[in-house]
């Protein structure tokens, strides 16, 4: 089995089909979101916005795969970080941080002074991490239980929000979004990271990887503007948004 094939094998291992059987939350319309039959060979969960099929989740069980020794070749974590310039005393997201690969990178970036809100849905998640700073003695990452439409960040307290490989597995993308930007402060940006669907090449999942085009689309309706995307990481592209100034709109 090549490289390719235990990557996707994996992926398949540690979906968790829970979506389709999660009610819309009482403020979403009807019509945001439609219902069809899932795709599991592309890793689609049956749940469609604007056009997209929403991916599986990848549960707990699946740690041991974000911590694998050819990530960094795969992804070139260390390129990424260097390219969001991200400077010390900053108060950073990183949603869906999973078992923390990037929140103790950020740590280091942002300082003592700083801060990394790591925030994930799964309460294993979130452990694991906290078993590791504790192991580290690590004090500036604060693990955050979010929710399905909500990060529980604070008002207007954040400048950058990282999202690695999780934005296309969001329950409810619309609702998260309004929720993320809310989180950042005037001038503060929306980062995502994502598999490049345009290139067949990269061995991922189809629902797991997204393109420039759908994510610009996704983030049209919503009160931030795009910045710049870097492609220069061998299988991910880089979209970087920033939210807009709302009195400079008025």
């Amino acid at each position: 089995m090549n490289r390719s094939s235990r990557i996707v094998g994996l992926l398949i291992a540690v979906m968790v089909s829970v979506l389709t059987l999660r009610a819309e939350p009482p403020a979403a319309k009807p019509s945001r979101y439609k219902m069809g039959t899932p795709s599991p060979t592309t890793g689609g969960c049956g749940k469609f916005y604007m056009g997209r099929e929403i991916a599986f989740v990848m549960g707990h069980q699946g740690a041991g795969w974000l911590e694998r020794p050819e990530r960094e070749k795969e992804e070139q974590p260390k390129r990424l970080l260097k390219a969001l310039e991200i400077k010390p005393g900053m108060v950073v997201a990183d949603i869906g941080a999973g078992s923390g690969y990037h929140s103790f990178r950020l740590a280091e970036k942002v300082g003592p002074k700083g801060k990394v809100l790591a925030v994930d849905i799964q309460k294993e998640m979130l452990a694991i991490i906290r078993k590791r700073m504790k192991k580290e003695e690590v004090e500036n990452i604060e693990p955050v239980l979010g929710t399905e439409t909500d990060p529980k960040l604070p008002a207007g307290g954040v400048d950058l929000i990282l999202m690695v490989d999780v934005y296309h597995e969001f329950t409810f993308p619309y609702e998260m979004t309004e929720s993320l930007i809310k989180s950042l402060k005037p001038g503060g940006r929306l980062v995502f990271v994502e598999f490049r669907r345009e290139d067949r090449k990269v061995p991922i999942l189809l629902a797991h990887k997204m393109t420039e085009k759908q994510v610009l689309a996704e983030m049209a309706p919503h009160p931030v503007k795009h910045v710049k995307t870097i492609k220069s990481l061998p299988w991910q592209h880089v979209i970087i948004f920033e939210k807009k100034d709302e009195k400079q709109e008025k």
